[in-house]
């Protein structure tokens, strides 16, 4: 087999596995879709297992410059879809119980993560808006998927304007660094924008909507407008998906086009992605406060996360990166943990997406008032859960860097966020429960959303690893 297929392999297989899926859909007949959900779930563990397989020693770029392996990318793809394996499984469970199960639910998030897989290994700006793109529509098709809800066609209409616009402004910025280095391929970017021989002035303008379509799909303020109303329009299951993997990729299109791309401008956007980190942390923390909605009060959680997810970025160094890339998996994890509660809570007819519907949640179950606890306190920074850890990481590099006050502005945002969060902890232990209406659901939900919670407070008891990990993905 040519050497640059095998490189490809693990989005090879993927893409055929996912028209495998669909085939299977087509055919099927079965209202529970258990061979849809089943043969989807075998596709994101074999790809899975051929991303560690592939895993390389060094960095390899193929189809001329379009394509790269390395560290960085393997880690992401392996956690893309560790990560979407488990979201599946929650939202087969919500499908089922909301007897809205549709096949194409695994099928759109199958193209999404090979989407997501083609951003993290992106070596062209045209690889880049590739994977963006095939995500994207992915996702706009998922949230629409409910086409009887007002509020999911909304939610849609307006993550799909929105959406072309931040891809217009991407491509435009795109199309102007291209005009301007002569390259496609980023290294080469970068080689063109370091010799100092192009007008500084126009680089800089072609990046900011190269930033302005990033910012977009991470929901930084004050490009966050879609977060809100997509969080809580959507299906809970399809609010699962967007709130966990599609960050990572987002993270790894931040490296490919900041960090590889357009590193010799790093002073211009460091100042940039500071306006935009503390208006994230700012909009995002004191608008949480006033929501009564769960999943919208976490869309704006997203997006103060996101805020403190940039301060790696401003770091400017290797060990700023690494910081970022811990924190967006530690809150994928943290995300997936919420919104899986959320599902558990809920039953036929009913979602559990109000505050009020958490009161008295340790009567009811002691157990998994204990996994919201741990989901929570590591949202807030509460040591020594793994959210504690992230933003002590991000913080530790800013501080390094020499950005004293812009640390010091993200810790009072961090003591405003923690009211939100532990809001929901009070709720749980120290308010009645309106119902006591038995948590109705599979031991399999159960047993992974166990796994889930006791992860964030295991992973926070020995972050070592995990940070190693981060580390050795952007060494050199």
């Amino acid at each position: 087999m040519n050497a640059e297929l095998i490189i490809a392999l693990p989005e090879i297989t993927l893409v055929v596995l996912a028209c495998m899926v669909l085939i299977i859909e087509a055919f099927n007949n079965d209202p529970q879709h258990t061979l849809t959900y089943w043969t989807a779930q075998a596709s994101l563990l074999i790809t899975l297992v051929l991303v560690f397989i592939n895993c390389p020693g060094e960095a390899t770029i193929v189809f001329n410059g379009g394509f790269i392996s390395d560290a960085m990318s393997s880690i992401l793809k392996a956690f893309m879809c560790g990560i979407s394996f488990i979201v599946f499984l929650y939202s087969y469970e919500y499908l089922k119980e909301h007897q809205s199960l549709k096949g194409e639910y695994f099928v759109l998030g199958l193209f999404a993560v090979l989407g997501m897989m083609i951003m993290a290994s992106a070596a062209s700006l045209l690889s880049v808006y590739l994977g963006l793109e095939l995500l994207s529509l992915s996702l706009y098709a998922m949230v629409a998927m409910q086409r009887d809800s007002e509020s999911a066609s909304e939610a849609a209409m307006k993550y799909f304007i929105l959406g072309a616009l931040a891809s217009g402004m991407l491509l435009y910025g795109i199309s102007m660094i291209y005009g301007l280095t002569g390259h496609l391929q980023l290294a080469e970017i970068a080689q063109a924008v370091a010799s100092d021989s192009i007008n500084r002035s126009f680089l800089v303008f072609g990046m900011i909507f190269l930033i302005i379509g990033m910012a977009f799909k991470l929901g930084a303020a004050p490009f966050h407008m879609w977060v809100p109303d997509v969080y809580q329009g959507a299906p809970t299951c399809v609010t699962l998906f967007i709130s966990t993997a599609p960050k990572l990729a987002a993270f790894a299109m931040g490296i490919r086009l900041l960090v590889d791309g357009l590193l010799p401008l790093v002073s211009d956007w460091q100042s940039i992605l500071m306006v935009l980190a503390v208006l994230s942390m700012g909009v995002g923390n004191v608008i949480a406060i006033a929501q009564t909605n769960i999943k919208r009060m976490l869309a704006y959680s997203t997006i103060a996360h996101v805020g403190f997810l940039f301060l790696g970025f401003i770091a400017g160094t290797e060990a700023g990166f690494s910081g970022s890339m811990f924190y967006i998996i530690s809150y994928a994890l943290m995300s997936m943990g919420a919104f899986g509660m959320i599902i558990l809570l809920g039953r036929n007819g009913f979602e559990a997406e109000m505050l009020d519907d958490f009161k008295g949640l340790s009567e009811r179950s002691p157990w998994f008032a204990f996994v919201m606890l741990c989901i929570m306190f590591s949202m807030a920074g509460v040591p020594p859960f793994l959210g504690f850890w992230s933003k002590w990481f991000v913080l530790k590099e800013v501080v390094s860097s020499g950005y004293v006050s812009l640390a010091a502005i993200a810790v009072v945002f961090s003591i405003i966020g923690a009211y939100y969060y532990l809001r929901i902890v009070k709720l749980m232990y120290f308010d009645k429960a309106e119902s006591m209406t038995a948590i109705k659901s599979s031991k399999q939900m159960r047993m992974v959303l166990s796994v889930n919670g006791m992860a964030i407070l295991l992973l926070g008891l020995a972050p070592n690893a995990l940070m190693a990990l981060c580390i050795a993905a952007l060494a050199g």
